[in-house]
């Protein structure tokens, strides 16, 4: 499959225009190749902005963003509106990856599917994605496929490990996408990610970075927007975390969820 380079830039809550399009720019010209966005985030034309004025070849990015129930809905028609309108905020003549945000609302696996399959087929988008869904849902949707399922999204650090979806997406070979990787700042304060940073002398959120990295299959978008933390983040890429640092923090035992909505999947 085609590889996801292992930190991008996440984008959720960043909303003013400016800071929007400056912080992506500043990614991407820091060395970021993967920006993920969201229908529902409300800043598709300014990251499709930020894009533009970095000095970075287009080819070269993993544009991500996602259709959701709440804005156009999940059917056959509302997914391929939904994403040319997408598109066109974004300023974009393709996506590199398409998700399903939620299977909620009027989501039905058939319809949207094959409104997925039709824009791969056509070559509007690289990659089929899915987000939040439970491996029951997961199979479901991989059974309407027919392209191949690419990428599947969700909250995961040190604090909500997934070992189930984890084990799923290295199963079936697709990529398991971390947002929320810093559990919303509260690995800055889990005692063994703490002993870790200072054994290695790095922050707390390259070590819940690099520990995300040493699993198989998965990448991670953090959030940021100064410069020193986008820099921050993309050095956990050459942090080698050893077999004590991670078997550590493996063992913490804790599901803390930051991201909750009714009509989850995990909550049915």
């Amino acid at each position: 499959m085609s590889e996801l380079p292992a930190i991008g830039l996440g984008t959720w809550q960043n909303t003013d225009p400016e800071v929007c399009a400056e912080t992506v720019r500043t990614a991407l010209e820091t060395g970021y190749r993967h920006v993920d966005t969201a229908q529902y985030y409300g800043n598709e034309e300014y990251v499709g902005a930020g894009i533009e004025a970095a000095d970075v070849d287009r080819d070269d990015i993993f544009v991500a963003t996602k259709v959701h129930a709440e804005k156009f809905g999940l059917g056959y028609e509302e997914v391929i509106e939904g994403f040319e309108i997408s598109l066109e905020r974004l300023g974009l003549e393709y996506l590199d990856i398409l998700y399903v945000h939620w299977p909620v609302g009027n989501y039905d696996a058939n319809e949207t599917m094959r409104a997925f399959d039709e824009l791969h087929d056509d070559g509007r988008i690289e990659n089929i994605g899915l987000s939040n869904f439970s491996p029951s849902l997961l199979d479901e949707a991989r059974d309407e496929l027919t392209a191949p399922l690419f990428a599947h999204q969700v909250e995961m650090h040190p604090l909500l490990q997934q070992e189930e979806l984890l084990s799923y997406a290295q199963k079936h070979d697709h990529y398991l996408v971390a947002y929320s990787p810093l559990a919303r700042g509260e690995v800055f304060q889990i005692p063994e990610v703490q002993d870790v940073a200072r054994k290695h002398g790095v922050s707390e959120a390259q070590v819940s970075l690099a520990w995300l990295l040493s699993k198989d299959n998965v990448c991670t978008i953090p959030k940021a927007s100064s410069e020193d933390h986008l820099r921050d983040n993309l050095a956990a890429r050459d942090l080698a975390l050893d077999a004590t640092d991670i078997d550590r923090i493996d063992a913490i035992d804790r599901t803390n969820r930051y991201v909750e909505r009714p009509g989850a999947p995990w909550l049915e």
